[in-house]
């Protein structure tokens, strides 16, 4: 039997995207957030409120996305924690922010796959938006690769969130072959 929950949206696990950006001062910020996702091979699209990185973004037409991973939780949930516009979260997370090659935004060194984005639309403003960017690079750190040279998630240990419960969660197990699993019904 099934149970109506009304119109709850957040049932399931989200991508906790940890947003890169630089100030007009070249100061470098961080934010945690988790509507986000690729909605597209090439593209990341994601909605944030009134935030320094929205703000950042909008002004520089740059963005770096680290999905966040198991041995980086503590700083990743720091980043959805603190705001930007009163501390220093790349100083105070103890970090390393370098600078991208290919874009106008910060690569933090220990999250294992960052993607470099170049805005191609602002649905809203400073103070709130749909951004929707390009992904021109995405840099991946040898450790997480498989031997067939694509990611592995049992490696990486990808962090999801988990808003039913307000936890996060790690992604790794395999449980079937896509577009292979379900042939016996075809």
């Amino acid at each position: 039997m099934k149970r109506s929950l009304g119109n709850a949206g957040e049932l399931f696990p989200q991508s906790v995207f940890i947003i890169a950006s630089y100030d007009e001062n070249g100061v470098p910020n961080a934010m945690n957030a988790a509507w986000a996702g690729e909605c597209t091979r090439h593209e990341i699209c994601f909605n944030i409120g009134d935030h320094k990185t929205t703000a950042n973004i909008v002004k520089k037409g740059a963005f770096t996305v680290a999905p966040a991973d198991r041995a980086n939780v503590v700083s990743a949930d720091y980043f959805g924690i603190a705001t930007g516009n009163k501390v220093n979260k790349a100083e105070r997370s103890g970090l390393t922010f370098t600078r991208s090659e290919h874009v106008d935004a910060p690569v933090i060194e220990e999250y294992p796959l960052t993607m470099e984005c170049e805005v191609t639309s602002v649905d809203g403003d400073e103070h709130g938006a749909r951004i929707v960017g390009r992904i021109v690079n995405t840099l991946v750190d040898e450790r997480i690769l498989g031997e067939d040279g694509k990611v592995d998630f049992s490696a990486w240990r990808p962090l999801v969130y988990d808003a039913s419960h307000m936890t996060y969660r790690v992604v790794g197990e395999e449980v079937g072959g896509a577009w292979n699993v379900g042939k016996p019904l075809v």
